[in-house]
């Protein structure tokens, strides 16, 4: 007599693979978004302690000129090696962090893949979702 399997154990079994590949998937691509998130608060953070030192340096943060997209601003904070040793970019090349800058005050945003809760900074509109400020987050 042969021993094989039957045609209901390979489903069973082929069901059962199936199911965790998707699960292993899915918890992979949520383990992603936390991570490109997390770089984003640490860049933040990093841009955050930058203005503070240009602050402590010259009394006021950068002029209100460099608000909107942060380009103009990481790109004054790298010049020399300052305050920042390379620009911070996003994990994902379409998005970008934001700046609203004026002497006394400053909103750095970020939009995080794992949040809808949107916070405003100048350009940035409903796409940021992560806010920080010279005190902490927004």
């Amino acid at each position: 007599m042969k021993k094989s399997f039957t045609l209901i154990e390979i489903l069973v079994v082929a069901t059962i693979i199936g199911l965790l590949a998707a699960g292993a998937a899915i918890s992979y691509s949520q383990i992603t978004k936390q991570s490109h998130d997390a770089k984003r608060k640490a860049d933040l953070e990093q841009i955050r302690a930058a203005l503070e030192m240009y602050r402590s340096n010259n009394n006021r943060y950068i002029s209100a000129s460099n608000s909107g997209n942060c380009s103009n601003v990481l790109t004054y904070l790298t010049s020399g090696n300052i305050y920042l040793q390379k620009i911070p970019t996003d994990p994902k090349s379409t998005f970008f962090y934001y700046c609203n800058i004026s002497p006394n005050d400053f909103t750095l945003g970020a939009y995080l893949e794992t949040s809808n809760t949107p916070c405003i900074v100048g350009q940035c509109g409903s796409n940021c979702t992560y806010c920080l400020g010279p005190y902490g987050q927004k």
